[in-house]
């Protein structure tokens, strides 16, 4: 069975608003589309949750054969989590006139005091598509990484990050049981993982 190439055209939205503006911003579409069966959807509405595009790099010095990774408050880990402070990648949001090259390494220098001789595409994908616009661009940068770590982030920003140094087999022991608690850090590692053998040969 053939399976439709639905694209953009397939599509109609009636009405989109603004329907919260904060630190973040909600929009609610009124839409229909094209089903699998033929014709069209009954219109309904959906919230948009507006984050746009984003970026994430783990850090890895392979001459120590180390990881960096950096340890933070999330407020969405409040209901769910142990504790709110979890283990990620070094992340942001890219900003007007941004690439998401340009951007992580602000974002490198910013939560880790990080300068990378070499930034690795891994891929991009969309973090949560049922309700948020979100696109994540994720990277490996590489480096030479202090062993002491150290504790960075922008104050008018409200960030308080700590970044943690460790031996690769350390942190790839405790990817599903410890605080690795979100989707770029655990596939950032895991690519680390299926790579390393390669970053440490060059």
């Amino acid at each position: 069975m053939s399976t439709p190439n639905f694209d953009q055209q397939d599509v109609s939205i009636s009405k989109k608003v603004v329907s919260y503006r904060g630190f973040f911003k909600m929009l609610t579409y009124t839409l229909k589309h094209r089903l699998f069966s033929g014709g069209w959807s009954q219109e309904f509405t959906r919230e948009l949750f507006v984050r746009g595009e984003a970026v994430a790099a783990i850090l890895y010095d392979p001459q120590k054969d180390a990881i960096g990774y950096v340890e933070q408050f999330r407020v969405g880990a409040i209901a769910t989590s142990k504790t709110p402070w979890c283990y990620e990648v070094i992340a942001g949001i890219v900003e007007q006139g941004e690439t998401p090259e340009s951007c992580i390494e602000r974002e490198l220098i910013e939560e880790a005091n990080f300068t990378a001789e070499q930034l690795i595409p891994i891929g991009s994908y969309l973090s949560s598509p049922g309700g948020c616009d979100e696109r994540i661009h994720l990277f490996c940068a590489l480096g030479t990484l202090d062993e002491s770590g150290g504790i960075f982030g922008l104050e008018h920003e409200n960030e308080d990050i700590r970044l943690h140094v460790e031996s690769a087999d350390q942190v790839f022991e405790r990817i599903f049981t410890d605080r690795f608690d979100n989707a770029a850090t655990v596939i950032a590692l895991q690519w680390l993982q299926r790579h390393r053998g390669q970053l440490k040969a060059r």
